[in-house]
């Protein structure tokens, strides 16, 4: 048992409220009281109502939440629905139907805004916006090059000396010289040249429909002030050309093992190019110096010649031949009509000092109809 001293009688509550004869105790202690009873009864009003509007599922709270699911679906696809675009699978393309815009299997630009094929004031402000837009998507970052190219694209362009004049859009600060080196993309180089017989005899089975008439279907003739210049293209100013791909499974499948050819945007080209005897083809200048122009020597006779930046190269059978084209160029086929075609396997190739995050970039920039 344990003693517990005497202390001062209890006095209640009701006690107080209900004898007014004994002393009253100070009136901020009963509204105190009140008040403090007062809130926890609608601290656990409140409580039990959001337990019961949980049990029942409030019609509230199921349309927000539906609603906030129907909002993250719509940004989903509004920010995927403008990715670059993949490569396309030979399979779908002998599934698929034929490209819109084909005319004799050669892709025509049917679009005014084509930024590849327009030469006006407007151009530059739309580069920007199409930047603005590509950051506000991913990132800033590393994207210092290419806006400071887009900012001063015009002094650029016009400031160049005349023997490097790219037509469109001009990256600055990239090393520049009129031919590169095999290792400057050696992978690629070198899984087109063990690729060569394959190439090869795709295209001579293409070269046998010109026996039967002029210009077959899926070649497009080319100006020159002499002389016969045709190409085959595959992949035209970055779209692929179905119905020519069909009749280059091979070699079309071997692009997709390139890990820099140049796909998705307008400066990207894949294409069989044939020189007859005595062609010569006009001095001019390539779009852009983002990329390398490759030519795999296909048949190569002696008196065809390259000429890039004063400086002249010859082809060689089986052999890759890298150069920028947006340095003053042209080709010649000075052969005898014994000697037959200049033949050369073209595809367009990222330059080896642009980096990951502006290929990206200039993927979507650029990208086809943009």
């Amino acid at each position: 048992m344990v003693w517990v001293p005497p202390g001062p009688p209890r006095t209640d509550c009701l006690t107080l409220l209900r004898t007014p004869t004994d002393n009253p105790p100070p009136k901020m202690s009963l509204e105190w009281l009140v008040a403090w009873s007062w809130s926890l009864d609608g601290l656990r009003d409140c409580i039990a109502t959001g337990i019961q509007s949980v049990r029942d599922c409030d019609t509230t709270a199921v349309v927000t939440v539906a609603c906030l699911l129907v909002l993250f679906v719509w940004y989903c696809y509004h920010v995927g629905r403008e990715q670059p675009r993949p490569y396309v699978s030979v399979n779908s393309l002998m599934q698929g139907a034929d490209a819109n815009g084909l005319q004799n299997g050669y892709v025509y630009c049917q679009s005014p805004e084509c930024v590849r094929c327009a030469h006006n004031e407007g151009l530059n402000q739309k580069l920007y916006h199409n930047l603005q837009e590509y950051a506000k998507r991913y990132s800033w970052s590393g994207m210092g090059r290419i806006h400071k190219g887009i900012r001063e694209q015009g002094r650029y362009l016009n400031s160049r000396p005349s023997i490097q004049k790219p037509e469109v859009f001009f990256l600055p600060d990239l090393p520049t010289t009129p031919y590169f080196a095999r290792d400057a993309q050696k992978h690629d180089v070198e899984l087109l040249e063990r690729n060569f017989q394959t190439i090869l005899c795709e295209f001579e089975t293409l070269y046998k429909a010109f026996s039967n008439c002029s210009l077959p279907q899926g070649w497009k003739m080319n100006s020159t002030p002499s002389g016969e210049w045709v190409t085959f293209y595959l992949v035209n100013q970055g779209v692929c050309v179905p119905r020519n791909c069909r009749k280059c499974p091979r070699t079309y499948r071997l692009l997709g093992s390139l890990r820099t050819c140049i796909g998705n945007n307008v400066f990207g080209n894949a294409c069989i190019s044939v020189l007859s005897p005595g062609t010569v083809i006009t001095e001019h200048y390539g779009p852009t110096n983002i990329r390398i122009r490759c030519h795999l020597g296909l048949k190569t006779p002696s008196g065809c010649e390259l000429v890039v930046g004063g400086e002249p190269q010859c082809w060689a059978e089986g052999r890759c031949l890298l150069f920028d084209d947006s340095f003053l160029h042209t080709a010649f086929h000075e052969g005898s009509a014994e000697d037959g075609p200049r033949v050369v396997f073209m595809v367009d190739l990222w330059h080896p000092n642009v980096a990951a995050a502006e290929r990206q970039a200039l993927d979507f920039i650029f990208a086809p109809g943009r």
